[in-house]
């Protein structure tokens, strides 16, 4: 063979062997820092282990190392509170890695995180909105999961916190004197949340509105209809309290 043949073979392959080199040193680094991350995260030094699992995923791309990687990265967010920094880096994982076998627990996780997220009644409610979006894709695609009871248990609380809130604008309107407003609220809420803890407030909530509007008929009708619940819960003698003196009331005007 020729010298100038020989000489571009010879740098060809001195140059495939330097790559091979280049990412077998890149997957060997990969997998320290990773270990080194498991470490931190088991240690609770959750920012040294971001710095490690960040490492990994970007020198790791494309290998299992990489992928275990990019979910323990939302882990050690999650771990530290940060979870809506967590939320993004689990959903990298289960946009780019849906063959990774943490996909399940990513899902899981995420909505977890909008459920921690998720503030009190009173406050805006977009994170409980998303956390049972979530919640119910994720029962849907999983539906065999053993974090089921899990997640039944967070649907039922975060619903709980969603009629609550409904049922408070329901008494506001009242304190208002907007009957009418009030009673489609206290009817959304019957019909959205019959099955929380809420429901027998809004009933109470929709007879003194009604009695309110002067329509005692279908408030006396619905206080005789739910007197049991009503009365197991305390709420019925308040609501027959409040229908006979508005009932007095009107008679006074009348006479």
């Amino acid at each position: 063979m020729s010298l100038k043949i020989l000489l571009p073979l010879c740098a060809l392959i001195l140059f495939s062997l330097g790559c091979a080199g280049s990412n077998l040193s890149d997957n060997s680094s990969a997998q320290v820092r990773f270990e080194a991350g498991m470490k931190n995260l088991e240690n609770g030094k959750y920012l040294k282990a971001q710095s490690d699992f960040q490492y990994a995923v970007m020198r790791g791309a494309g290998t299992d190392v990489g992928d275990d990687a990019q979910y323990y990265l939302g882990e050690s967010y999650f771990l530290n509170k940060e979870y809506i920094l967590a939320i993004a880096e689990y959903e990298k994982l289960t946009r780019r890695m849906s063959y990774s076998p943490f996909v399940e627990k990513a899902r899981f996780q995420i909505c977890e995180a909008y459920r921690i997220e998720s503030p009190k009644y009173y406050h805006d409610q977009e994170y409980t909105e998303k956390a049972l979006e979530r919640y119910q894709e994720f029962l849907e695609d999983f539906p065999n999961t053993t974090l089921k009871g899990d997640v039944l248990v967070s649907i039922e609380k975060l619903r709980e916190k969603l009629g609550v809130k409904l049922y408070e604008t329901g008494i506001l309107y009242i304190k208002l004197e907007e009957y009418d407003s009030a009673i489609i609220t206290f009817q959304d809420v019957i019909d959205k949340y019959y099955d929380t803890k809420i429901i027998d407030d809004a009933r109470q909530g929709m007879i003194i509105a009604l009695a309110k509007n002067k329509d005692l008929d279908s408030a006396e009708l619905m206080l005789n209809k739910h007197k049991e619940t009503l009365t197991n819960n305390g709420l019925f003698e308040d609501a027959k309290i409040k229908i006979d003196k508005i009932k007095k009331k009107l008679e006074k005007v009348e006479n």
